[in-house]
């Protein structure tokens, strides 16, 4: 996996587009006004290590398929909760039918199943769709019992 492959992220703040690594250390932030972005990319078998559990953020992973209807539900709501917490967590998708060795690892038996990882550890785990107020108190407990 090459650390060059980024994506394109607009600005919440400025409109600004900016290229975001899918694997780096740090925080991405906004070129333009220095605020913090957010961190969607997508992850499979062979990349997920570096970037999902090298990442110095919390990662929520959210393993999904493209038949699933709840999952298509879901991953707006995500994103939503990706940019609210811009700067504070990164978001990963994996689709467990193009990874099955990521999905036979975490055990995967419905869809989304979506994890939180600090530092490559799991720390919450959770099956099934959610609104995005819901995903992102879950997200913040899970990060805060962490810290705390």
């Amino acid at each position: 996996m090459s650390t060059v492959q980024a994506t394109a992220v607009r600005c919440p703040h400025c409109g600004r587009t900016n290229r975001v690594p899918v694997a780096a250390e740090g925080r991405p932030k906004c070129g333009h006004c220095k605020q913090p972005l957010p961190w969607m990319v997508d992850a499979g078998d062979d990349d997920f290590t570096e970037v999902a559990e090298r990442a110095d953020v919390p990662v929520v992973v959210d393993l999904w398929a493209t038949w699933c209807g709840p999952c298509r539900m879901v991953s707006p709501a995500l994103e939503k909760v990706a940019t609210d917490l811009a700067g504070r967590v990164k978001l990963v998708k994996v689709d467990v039918d193009k990874n099955p060795r990521l999905s036979q690892r975490f055990e995967v038996q419905a869809v989304p199943t979506l994890l939180i990882l600090d530092r490559g550890e799991t720390v919450a785990r959770q099956a099934g769709a959610a609104p995005a107020p819901a995903l992102r108190q879950w997200v913040e407990q899970s990060i805060n019992a962490r810290k705390g």
